[in-house]
């Protein structure tokens, strides 16, 4: 069975009330997410936060639409989950940690597991390239948006 299961980190030059913010505003995701179609938020918190949302994103294989359940632990962890849609799982974090100099290391986390006929599809190869595609890039998306929010 394919599943992909992997991290990716970077640092980032701006002090973690400045990249919490970015992350914890899902709504904006598809902004700076280039992977991200569409996302609807269709529930919110006390805070105003997204707590589930329906999204779709381009895995290059085919266009994969489900709904996720976001949680917060401000400013250090946000999770993602899939309760519904085209996966059999998939799960997500963005975990930020103070570097001290104001300056912030942010590391994403995705597990997926595509089951259904999508498993058909996936051998090492594209599970490597939708790896590049979902995972490796998205720590250096936050920092481009970081980054712009502050020039």
């Amino acid at each position: 069975m394919a599943k992909l299961s992997d991290s990716a980190s970077t640092d980032i030059d701006a002090p973690i009330n400045s990249v919490w913010p970015i992350v914890e505003d899902v709504a904006s995701w598809p902004e700076w997410q280039a992977t991200l179609g569409s996302l609807d938020i269709l529930e919110t918190d006390g805070d105003g936060r997204a707590t589930l949302c329906a999204v779709e994103f381009d895995a290059k294989v085919t266009k994969i639409k489900m709904k996720l359940a976001c949680s917060y632990s401000p400013p250090t962890r946000m999770t993602f989950e899939r309760t519904s849609g085209d996966l059999s799982n998939l799960s997500g974090s963005w975990t930020l940690e103070d570097l001290g100099d104001r300056r912030t290391k942010a590391t994403y986390q995705l597990d997926v597991n595509p089951g259904g006929v999508l498993n058909f599809f996936l051998n090492d190869e594209r599970i490597a390239k939708l790896r590049e595609t979902l995972v490796d890039v998205r720590p250096g998306e936050l920092k481009a948006r970081v980054e712009s929010t502050r020039s």
